[in-house]
């Protein structure tokens, strides 16, 4: 399979531009954090998946089985530190036992004690998540571009650098940002698919692929986002692949089976601590506006939620902008605002921020090739101008104490 070209135009300038301006907004959270427990937690519990098996008998890390939280985070926050370890062990293997800097009985003992022998704690901890939020940005803007042209790609990229929801939650270890990825990838990947199902059998494998990967991913950070994740796939499967119909659920399945096989990856095939992802009512939920307020209420996002209630008034009154483009996101996002697991400490509505950008930026698209371009276009830079003016400023607020 051939890879597409690519090429770098103005129009990826300016995404790679908004993107440096993210990272260097999470950069900046970060240097003005100190360490938490909260941290150490990650980081020490992932380390342990990574190197040794539990101190504890009959758990999987000392975190527990992870039964109301995905591995995802946790595997992710040790990783970096674990390879750093396995460097050191390694460049000191080149070395005389008079000269190594980390004796053996200090980096091969347990798994946290090493912590002080390890570098850049804070950054090494911190960075793989912000890194996935860029990863997510890209994707964003790729979506929006391709749906909606250069014009609605940077406007949706551009609200979502400065939003401050996920400004903090690509800061701090957890797994609302990976679910958040995995979930709006999930679905556009699922999208991709129903489109290859009208060509040749031969273009779906590596589609299917992605999306059996996409789906343990998203599982792996939090089983509530499969779920949901699966359902909306289903559903724009089936609206999309027409004539494929019936073989929609036979993709799903094998992609379901697939996924259940990452997740077990993830807790090291080990059983006994898998099948607590089944029975720690990690999935339950109930619905309430939670999410709603904490999204819409909070004043750092009132131009956001200008943008988004004035595109839902034109998605409401214009007909021709009820299209799938505009709807999908629209639908898989609203809902999401109203979840709120029973048994974990997740932020559904977090998840739901890409998909109302997506169609925030998909209504003003449509704006801005209408007679009133010119006052459609003031509009969303007055919107970037006041997001910027209340998030930058705040940045340092962002941090932990």
């Amino acid at each position: 399979m051939k890879l597409p070209r690519f090429k770098l135009g103005r129009p990826q300038q300016i995404a790679g531009l908004l993107l440096l301006v993210f990272l260097g907004e999470c950069l900046f959270v970060v240097s003005q954090q100190q360490l938490s427990p909260t941290d150490f937690r990650y980081a020490r519990c992932g380390r342990e998946m990574w190197e040794r098996p539990s101190p504890l008998a009959g758990y999987f890390t000392t975190c527990g089985n992870l039964s109301g939280d995905g591995t995802f985070a946790y595997r992710l926050a040790g990783f970096p530190l674990t390879a750093q370890r396995l460097l050191l062990l390694a460049s000191d293997r080149f070395r005389s036992p008079a000269d190594r800097l980390y004796s053996g009985s200090s980096l091969n003992g347990s798994t946290w004690e090493a912590h002080l022998q390890l570098s850049s704690l804070k950054l090494l901890i911190h960075l793989p998540f912000i890194l996935f939020a860029v990863w997510l940005g890209t994707g964003l803007w790729w979506v929006a571009r391709r749906l909606f042209g250069n014009e609605g790609g940077a406007f949706t990229l551009a609200l979502y650098i400065l939003s401050p929801s996920v400004i903090a939650s690509a800061v701090t270890p957890n797994n609302d940002i990976l679910a958040m990825w995995g979930l709006f990838g999930l679905v556009y990947t699922a999208i991709g698919v129903a489109h290859a199902m009208h060509g040749p059998r031969s273009k779906w494998r590596p589609r299917l692929l992605l999306l059996t990967i996409a789906l343990g991913l998203t599982a792996a950070a939090h089983l509530l986002a499969a779920m949901v994740g699966f359902l909306a796939s289903f559903a724009v499967m089936l609206y999309l692949a027409e004539r494929r119909r019936s073989a929609v659920m036979q993709i799903l399945i094998y992609s379901a089976l697939g996924a259940l096989l990452i997740v077990f990856a993830f807790f090291a095939f080990r059983p006994s601590a898998f099948i607590y992802v089944f029975t720690g009512g990690s999935s339950r939920f109930w619905f309430s506006t939670f999410g709603v307020r904490q999204l819409f209420a909070n004043p750092l996002n009132a131009p956001v939620t200008l943008a988004f209630a004035l595109s839902l008034l034109l998605w409401a009154a214009i007909r021709r902008s009820r299209y799938f483009g505009n709807t999908a996101p629209l639908l898989v996002g609203l809902p999401l605002l109203f979840l709120l697991p029973t048994q974990t400490f997740m932020a559904p509505w977090i998840w739901a921020i890409p998909f109302l950008l997506t169609f925030v930026g998909g209504i003003f698209a449509d704006a801005f090739e209408t007679r009133y371009r010119k006052l459609f276009l003031a509009l969303a830079a007055a919107i970037l101008l006041t997001e910027a003016t209340a998030t930058l400023p705040t940045l340092k607020l962002l941090a932990r104490p």
